[in-house]
Protein backbone atom coordinates (compact mmCIF):
# COMPACT_ATOMS: atom_id res chain seq x y z
CA UNK A 1 0.00 0.00 0.00
CA UNK A 2 2.89 2.37 -0.02
CA UNK A 3 6.20 2.64 -2.17
CA UNK A 4 7.93 1.88 0.86
CA UNK A 5 6.66 -1.31 1.01
CA UNK A 6 6.91 -1.92 -2.94
CA UNK A 7 10.81 -0.89 -2.64
CA UNK A 8 11.57 -4.10 -0.36
CA UNK A 9 8.72 -6.00 -2.52
CA UNK A 10 11.07 -4.93 -5.79
CA UNK A 11 14.18 -5.68 -4.42
CA UNK A 12 12.65 -8.95 -3.10
CA UNK A 13 11.62 -10.21 -6.62
CA UNK A 14 14.93 -8.60 -8.53
CA UNK A 15 16.67 -11.22 -6.37
CA UNK A 16 15.02 -14.05 -6.95
CA UNK A 17 14.98 -13.75 -10.71
CA UNK A 18 18.64 -13.28 -10.38
CA UNK A 19 18.90 -16.40 -7.87
CA UNK A 20 16.86 -18.50 -9.91
CA UNK A 21 16.31 -17.31 -13.31
CA UNK A 22 19.55 -15.35 -15.09
CA UNK A 23 22.22 -15.17 -12.31
CA UNK A 24 24.01 -11.95 -10.40
CA UNK A 25 23.71 -8.59 -11.87
CA UNK A 26 26.69 -7.38 -9.57
CA UNK A 27 27.27 -3.57 -8.35
CA UNK A 28 29.63 -1.42 -9.38
CA UNK A 29 31.62 1.32 -7.29
CA UNK A 30 31.84 4.92 -8.77
CA UNK A 31 35.50 4.82 -8.52
CA UNK A 32 35.10 1.55 -10.66
CA UNK A 33 34.20 3.76 -13.77
CA UNK A 34 35.77 6.01 -16.00
CA UNK A 35 33.76 7.39 -19.19
CA UNK A 36 34.97 9.99 -21.70
CA UNK A 37 33.76 11.44 -25.13
CA UNK A 38 35.71 10.32 -27.88
CA UNK A 39 35.46 12.23 -31.60
CA UNK A 40 32.45 14.30 -30.01
CA UNK A 41 29.98 11.56 -30.25
CA UNK A 42 31.10 8.31 -29.40
CA UNK A 43 30.84 7.16 -25.29
CA UNK A 44 33.56 5.15 -23.98
CA UNK A 45 33.02 3.89 -20.28
CA UNK A 46 35.94 1.76 -19.12
CA UNK A 47 35.10 -0.48 -16.31
CA UNK A 48 37.61 -2.16 -14.02
CA UNK A 49 37.07 -4.60 -11.68
CA UNK A 50 39.75 -6.59 -10.13
CA UNK A 51 42.58 -5.20 -12.35
CA UNK A 52 40.72 -6.67 -15.09
CA UNK A 53 39.18 -3.34 -17.54
CA UNK A 54 36.20 -3.97 -20.10
CA UNK A 55 35.82 -0.94 -22.16
CA UNK A 56 31.92 -0.06 -23.59
CA UNK A 57 31.89 1.98 -26.50
CA UNK A 58 28.67 3.49 -28.29
CA UNK A 59 28.05 6.31 -30.79
CA UNK A 60 25.29 9.12 -30.10
CA UNK A 61 23.43 10.71 -32.50
CA UNK A 62 22.26 13.63 -31.73
CA UNK A 63 18.96 15.21 -33.23
CA UNK A 64 19.12 18.10 -36.03
CA UNK A 65 16.38 20.15 -33.76
CA UNK A 66 16.05 21.32 -30.35
CA UNK A 67 18.41 22.28 -27.68
CA UNK A 68 20.63 19.97 -25.03
CA UNK A 69 20.48 18.58 -23.00
CA UNK A 70 18.57 15.83 -25.52
CA UNK A 71 16.21 12.74 -24.18
CA UNK A 72 17.74 9.77 -24.92
CA UNK A 73 16.46 5.86 -26.47
CA UNK A 74 19.00 3.23 -26.42
CA UNK A 75 18.50 0.11 -28.38
CA UNK A 76 19.53 -3.10 -27.09
CA UNK A 77 21.45 -4.74 -30.40
CA UNK A 78 19.45 -1.38 -32.42
CA UNK A 79 16.60 0.22 -32.33
CA UNK A 80 14.18 -1.75 -34.42
CA UNK A 81 11.07 0.80 -34.07
CA UNK A 82 10.96 2.42 -36.81
CA UNK A 83 12.84 5.48 -37.45
CA UNK A 84 9.87 7.90 -38.35
CA UNK A 85 9.16 7.87 -34.62
CA UNK A 86 12.72 9.76 -33.81
CA UNK A 87 12.76 12.11 -37.27
CA UNK A 88 12.82 15.79 -36.36
CA UNK A 89 12.32 15.14 -33.08
CA UNK A 90 14.57 15.99 -30.04
CA UNK A 91 15.74 13.11 -29.00
CA UNK A 92 19.16 10.92 -29.18
CA UNK A 93 19.47 7.79 -30.04
CA UNK A 94 22.06 5.40 -29.04
CA UNK A 95 22.88 1.72 -29.25
CA UNK A 96 24.01 -0.75 -26.27
CA UNK A 97 26.60 -3.28 -28.50
CA UNK A 98 25.88 -6.13 -25.97
CA UNK A 99 28.76 -8.33 -27.42
CA UNK A 100 31.26 -6.05 -25.66
CA UNK A 101 30.23 -7.69 -22.98
CA UNK A 102 28.78 -11.31 -24.03
CA UNK A 103 29.37 -11.73 -27.43
CA UNK A 104 26.59 -14.76 -27.51
CA UNK A 105 24.19 -14.66 -30.30
CA UNK A 106 21.83 -17.36 -32.03
CA UNK A 107 22.90 -16.67 -35.37
CA UNK A 108 26.84 -16.84 -35.35
CA UNK A 109 28.71 -20.09 -34.58
CA UNK A 110 32.17 -17.49 -33.67
CA UNK A 111 30.98 -16.70 -30.47
CA UNK A 112 32.60 -17.39 -26.48
CA UNK A 113 31.17 -19.91 -24.42
CA UNK A 114 29.71 -19.97 -20.73
CA UNK A 115 32.40 -18.41 -18.53
CA UNK A 116 34.65 -17.45 -21.51
CA UNK A 117 33.01 -13.85 -22.16
CA UNK A 118 34.48 -10.41 -21.69
CA UNK A 119 32.26 -10.21 -18.20
CA UNK A 120 33.10 -13.02 -17.17
CA UNK A 121 37.00 -12.15 -17.09
CA UNK A 122 35.76 -9.69 -14.38
CA UNK A 123 33.75 -12.13 -12.59
CA UNK A 124 35.09 -15.43 -12.95
CA UNK A 125 33.01 -16.75 -9.73
CA UNK A 126 29.93 -15.58 -11.60
CA UNK A 127 30.57 -17.93 -14.53
CA UNK A 128 27.10 -19.78 -14.40
CA UNK A 129 25.71 -16.44 -15.25
CA UNK A 130 22.89 -15.96 -18.24
CA UNK A 131 23.54 -13.62 -21.01
CA UNK A 132 20.50 -11.12 -19.61
CA UNK A 133 22.12 -10.73 -16.48
CA UNK A 134 25.19 -9.97 -18.03
CA UNK A 135 23.91 -7.52 -20.72
CA UNK A 136 21.43 -5.85 -17.98
CA UNK A 137 24.89 -4.93 -16.15
CA UNK A 138 26.82 -4.01 -19.12
CA UNK A 139 23.96 -1.67 -20.27
CA UNK A 140 23.84 0.07 -16.59
CA UNK A 141 27.69 0.89 -16.92
CA UNK A 142 26.61 2.92 -20.18
CA UNK A 143 24.25 4.56 -17.96
CA UNK A 144 27.03 5.14 -15.05
CA UNK A 145 29.12 6.79 -17.72
CA UNK A 146 26.72 9.25 -18.55
CA UNK A 147 25.94 10.23 -15.19
CA UNK A 148 30.12 10.84 -14.59
CA UNK A 149 30.48 13.03 -17.31
CA UNK A 150 27.26 14.93 -17.08
CA UNK A 151 25.01 17.16 -19.35
CA UNK A 152 27.41 19.64 -20.56
CA UNK A 153 29.37 17.16 -21.87
CA UNK A 154 27.63 14.35 -22.88
CA UNK A 155 24.33 17.03 -24.13
CA UNK A 156 22.00 14.23 -22.26
CA UNK A 157 19.18 14.57 -20.55
CA UNK A 158 20.03 11.31 -17.86
CA UNK A 159 16.37 11.82 -15.95
CA UNK A 160 14.94 11.15 -19.65
CA UNK A 161 16.31 7.79 -20.88
CA UNK A 162 14.18 4.99 -22.82
CA UNK A 163 15.45 1.39 -23.71
CA UNK A 164 13.91 -0.49 -26.41
CA UNK A 165 14.85 -3.59 -28.32
CA UNK A 166 12.92 -6.49 -30.52
CA UNK A 167 12.46 -9.96 -30.25
CA UNK A 168 15.86 -11.60 -28.15
CA UNK A 169 16.55 -8.09 -27.66
CA UNK A 170 13.07 -7.49 -26.58
CA UNK A 171 13.68 -9.55 -23.69
CA UNK A 172 17.35 -7.73 -23.29
CA UNK A 173 15.45 -4.30 -23.35
CA UNK A 174 12.43 -5.40 -20.47
CA UNK A 175 15.61 -6.85 -18.34
CA UNK A 176 17.68 -3.35 -18.59
CA UNK A 177 14.26 -1.44 -17.61
CA UNK A 178 13.72 -4.00 -14.55
CA UNK A 179 16.65 -3.52 -12.85
CA UNK A 180 17.76 -0.40 -13.78
CA UNK A 181 15.79 2.55 -12.03
CA UNK A 182 17.46 5.30 -13.91
CA UNK A 183 15.50 4.07 -17.00
CA UNK A 184 12.11 6.68 -17.68
CA UNK A 185 10.90 4.24 -19.86
CA UNK A 186 11.06 0.39 -21.25
CA UNK A 187 9.58 -0.61 -24.56
CA UNK A 188 9.79 -4.17 -25.11
CA UNK A 189 9.01 -5.32 -28.43
CA UNK A 190 7.93 -8.95 -28.95
CA UNK A 191 9.63 -9.87 -26.43
CA UNK A 192 8.22 -13.40 -26.19
CA UNK A 193 8.88 -16.65 -23.80
CA UNK A 194 11.64 -15.54 -21.63
CA UNK A 195 10.71 -11.98 -21.73
CA UNK A 196 7.09 -10.62 -20.31
CA UNK A 197 5.21 -13.98 -20.79
CA UNK A 198 5.04 -15.71 -17.76
CA UNK A 199 6.79 -19.29 -17.87
CA UNK A 200 3.80 -20.63 -16.17
CA UNK A 201 1.27 -20.09 -19.00
CA UNK A 202 3.41 -21.05 -21.78
CA UNK A 203 3.53 -24.06 -19.78
CA UNK A 204 0.05 -25.00 -20.70
CA UNK A 205 -0.15 -23.99 -24.26
CA UNK A 206 2.15 -26.05 -27.56
CA UNK A 207 4.79 -24.58 -29.64
CA UNK A 208 5.69 -21.62 -27.89
CA UNK A 209 8.92 -20.87 -25.75
CA UNK A 210 8.74 -22.01 -22.98
CA UNK A 211 10.80 -23.00 -19.58
CA UNK A 212 11.79 -25.87 -21.46
CA UNK A 213 12.15 -24.47 -24.89
CA UNK A 214 14.39 -21.36 -24.56
CA UNK A 215 18.13 -20.73 -25.72
CA UNK A 216 19.56 -21.72 -21.98
CA UNK A 217 22.95 -19.31 -23.04
CA UNK A 218 20.67 -16.47 -21.60
CA UNK A 219 19.39 -17.96 -18.70
CA UNK A 220 21.10 -20.16 -15.82
CA UNK A 221 21.16 -23.75 -16.79
CA UNK A 222 19.89 -24.46 -13.37
CA UNK A 223 16.48 -22.74 -13.90
CA UNK A 224 15.79 -25.92 -16.57
CA UNK A 225 17.22 -28.26 -13.98
CA UNK A 226 15.42 -26.82 -10.89
CA UNK A 227 11.66 -26.43 -12.97
CA UNK A 228 11.72 -28.18 -15.89
CA UNK A 229 8.03 -29.87 -17.08
CA UNK A 230 5.17 -29.29 -14.04
CA UNK A 231 7.93 -28.37 -11.95
CA UNK A 232 7.81 -24.83 -13.39
CA UNK A 233 4.83 -24.36 -10.67
CA UNK A 234 7.44 -24.63 -7.68
CA UNK A 235 9.20 -20.99 -9.21
CA UNK A 236 8.81 -18.85 -6.37
CA UNK A 237 8.68 -16.01 -8.93
CA UNK A 238 7.63 -15.46 -12.94
CA UNK A 239 7.53 -13.00 -15.39
CA UNK A 240 4.54 -11.51 -14.62
CA UNK A 241 6.49 -9.56 -11.23
CA UNK A 242 9.78 -9.70 -13.86
CA UNK A 243 7.53 -6.69 -15.76
CA UNK A 244 6.34 -5.07 -12.57
CA UNK A 245 9.93 -4.42 -11.33
CA UNK A 246 9.63 -1.02 -13.58
CA UNK A 247 7.08 0.06 -11.51
CA UNK A 248 6.40 3.42 -10.56
CA UNK A 249 8.40 3.77 -14.21
CA UNK A 250 6.78 4.30 -17.52
CA UNK A 251 6.83 0.04 -19.22
CA UNK A 252 5.01 -0.61 -22.45
CA UNK A 253 4.97 -4.16 -24.28
CA UNK A 254 4.48 -4.39 -28.06
CA UNK A 255 3.20 -8.05 -29.09
CA UNK A 256 2.37 -9.84 -32.34
CA UNK A 257 -0.09 -12.62 -32.59
CA UNK A 258 1.35 -13.81 -36.17
CA UNK A 259 3.75 -15.86 -34.26
CA UNK A 260 3.26 -18.30 -32.34
CA UNK A 261 6.10 -18.78 -30.66
CA UNK A 262 6.18 -15.16 -29.19
CA UNK A 263 3.71 -17.13 -26.65
CA UNK A 264 1.54 -13.82 -26.68
CA UNK A 265 -1.32 -15.25 -24.72
CA UNK A 266 0.77 -16.05 -22.07
CA UNK A 267 2.09 -11.90 -22.20
CA UNK A 268 -1.06 -10.91 -22.15
CA UNK A 269 -1.95 -12.15 -19.02
CA UNK A 270 1.38 -11.52 -17.84
CA UNK A 271 1.07 -8.18 -18.65
CA UNK A 272 -2.41 -7.41 -17.44
CA UNK A 273 -1.63 -8.78 -13.75
CA UNK A 274 1.53 -7.15 -13.50
CA UNK A 275 -0.58 -3.79 -13.83
CA UNK A 276 -2.11 -4.28 -10.68
CA UNK A 277 1.34 -3.12 -9.19
CA UNK A 278 0.97 0.38 -11.11
CA UNK A 279 -2.90 0.90 -10.74
CA UNK A 280 -2.57 -0.26 -6.89
CA UNK A 281 -0.31 3.29 -6.60
CA UNK A 282 -2.97 5.17 -9.04
CA UNK A 283 -0.45 5.13 -12.31
CA UNK A 284 -2.21 2.33 -14.25
CA UNK A 285 -1.57 5.38 -17.08
CA UNK A 286 2.26 4.67 -16.81
CA UNK A 287 1.73 1.44 -18.32
CA UNK A 288 0.61 -0.65 -21.46
CA UNK A 289 0.45 -3.02 -23.50
CA UNK A 290 -0.91 -3.36 -27.81
CA UNK A 291 -1.09 -7.25 -29.09
CA UNK A 292 -1.85 -7.35 -32.96
CA UNK A 293 -0.96 -9.29 -35.88
CA UNK A 294 -0.91 -8.64 -40.14
CA UNK A 295 2.91 -7.62 -39.84
CA UNK A 296 6.52 -9.28 -40.03
CA UNK A 297 8.61 -9.49 -36.86
CA UNK A 298 9.73 -6.73 -35.17
CA UNK A 299 7.95 -4.28 -37.66
CA UNK A 300 6.25 -1.94 -36.49
CA UNK A 301 2.81 -1.10 -38.19
CA UNK A 302 1.76 2.24 -38.53
CA UNK A 303 -1.43 1.44 -36.36
CA UNK A 304 0.29 0.91 -33.72
CA UNK A 305 2.81 4.47 -34.43
CA UNK A 306 0.35 7.02 -32.22
CA UNK A 307 0.33 4.75 -29.12
CA UNK A 308 4.14 4.20 -29.02
CA UNK A 309 4.33 7.77 -29.67
CA UNK A 310 2.14 8.70 -26.49
CA UNK A 311 4.93 7.06 -24.22
CA UNK A 312 7.50 8.54 -26.11
CA UNK A 313 5.93 11.63 -25.66
CA UNK A 314 5.04 11.06 -22.07
CA UNK A 315 8.11 9.78 -20.44
CA UNK A 316 10.77 11.09 -22.60
CA UNK A 317 9.17 14.60 -23.24
CA UNK A 318 6.55 14.85 -20.17
CA UNK A 319 3.97 15.63 -22.56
Amino acid sequence: TSFADWAKRRSNIAHMSQHYGIGQKPIVEPHQIKARIEGDTALVVDVTINEQTLTLRSVIRYPKVGQPPYALMIGTSMISLPKKLFEDRPIATMTFHESQVNDYSQWRRNHHDRGEHPFDKLYPHLKENGAYSEWAWGFSRLIDGLQQLGPKVTKIDTKHIGVTGCSYAGKMALYCGAFDERIALTIAQEPGGGGAATWRVSHTIEGVEDLDHTDYHWFKHSLKEQFHGDSVYQLPYDHHELCALVCPRAFLMLGNTDYKWLADESGYVSVNAAMRVWERFGIADRMGYSINGKHPHCQLPEEQFPEVLAFINRFLFEK
